[in-house]
């Protein structure tokens, strides 16, 4: 799929542009070019030692920030392909400085899809998250602004065969900012504090993330978003996990955050099908015929009123599958011991 193409990923040097560009390179070694592009210029330097230009000369660095349209469309010259990765995320942080969240995760996205309509880009693929259906944060609502314009994007592309999806999954482990890092290290102190403990989350890997966003670039028709089916756990179970011995005192939900995530609404189910291993919700007016989308991919439209809520899902990992999973994805170096202990 990728053999002589050019790609680039923004905000790439993050957790999850870290674990694509390992995964690309492994497989496409005869990628045309990889150019990770963020703003963050000690990630990239650092970065940058992973992939040194003698040994990885198809891995190119580009400073700049998704706000700079002029800079954005420099860097998409000559690009086949974007998986639009880049967003202020931290929902707190979105919170107190709300119009910051709006000209990264809004306006970018609108300069990410202006530039690659003006720039010869085959498809596009933009990440989105459990935290925009039924957004009750600024982020959330930031994302769901971002789907829609990706989405309506396709119906602007006129003549350009260029085709623009989403792919919308919940927390992914390991990442920074996210749950289990956090825990891991606030275990030095005794004390891992919970917010409810009735909250759950959806789970997903960086390498299960990164195999959603190949899926789409390789199968979208143009105006998909594609959810997962994916575990669920509970906030408790993975304390617990962390920090058996610690102390867990209830600290009461943050600004902005949910009991349970919700990756499709009711008001979803109206254009969401079961495509087997992913769901997707079609656009209202889709550029393609319906029919045709189901008879291609053995599509199955979801009954109606249904919803994919972390608190609801019929898929759960424990105490001891979260511990196995922290082992093999989060740090090789933890091991689980006969205490059930995390070391």
């Amino acid at each position: 799929m990728l053999k002589d193409k050019s790609i680039l990923i923004t905000g790439g040097t993050g957790s999850f542009g870290k674990a694509f560009t390992k995964i690309v390179l492994e497989r496409w070694p005869d990628i045309k070019r990889l150019v990770v592009f963020s703003r963050d210029e000690q990630k990239q330097f650092q970065m940058a030692q992973e992939y040194p230009h003698d040994k990885y000369p198809q891995v190119r660095f580009f400073i700049g920030d998704v706000r700079d349209e002029a800079r954005v469309k420099r860097a998409l010259k000559g690009i086949d392909y974007v998986v639009h990765a880049a967003a202020m995320k931290h929902v707190p942080i979105a919170e107190y400085n709300p119009m910051e969240c709006v000209k990264t995760n809004i306006i970018g996205a609108e300069n990410i899809i202006n530039g690659c309509l003006e720039t010869g880009v085959q498809n596009v693929v933009a990440l989105s998250t459990d935290k925009a259906a039924a957004p009750i944060n600024l982020y959330g609502a930031t994302k769901l602004a971002s789907d829609k314009l990706f989405i309506a994007a396709n119906n602007i592309r006129g003549w350009n065969p260029i085709k623009f999806s989403v792919v919308r999954y919940g927390n992914v482990m390991g990442s920074n900012g996210s749950v289990i890092p956090f825990f891991m290290n606030k275990r030095k102190e005794g004390v891992l504090p919970i917010t409810d403990t009735e909250m759950t989350r959806f789970n997903i890997t960086l390498t299960e993330g990164v195999e959603m966003v190949l899926h789409a670039l390789e199968t979208a028709w143009g105006g998909e978003l594609f959810v997962p089916k994916i575990p669920s756990y509970k906030v408790l179970d993975v304390a617990e996990a962390i920090g058996p011995d610690c102390e867990k005192p209830v600290i009461g939900i943050r600004p902005g955050e949910k009991i349970h995530e919700e990756m499709i609404t009711t008001s979803d189910s109206f254009y969401t099908y079961d495509l087997g291993k992913y769901y997707a919700i079609i656009p209202s007016t889709p550029l393609w015929k319906v029919e045709d989308f189901v008879s291609h991919f053995g599509a199955k439209k979801v009954p109606k009123g249904f919803r994919y809520n972390s608190g609801e899902n019929t898929e759960w990992i424990g105490v001891e599958k979260i511990r196995d999973l922290i082992e093999e994805h989060v740090d090789p170096s933890i091991k689980v011991y006969a205490d059930n202990s995390l070391r």
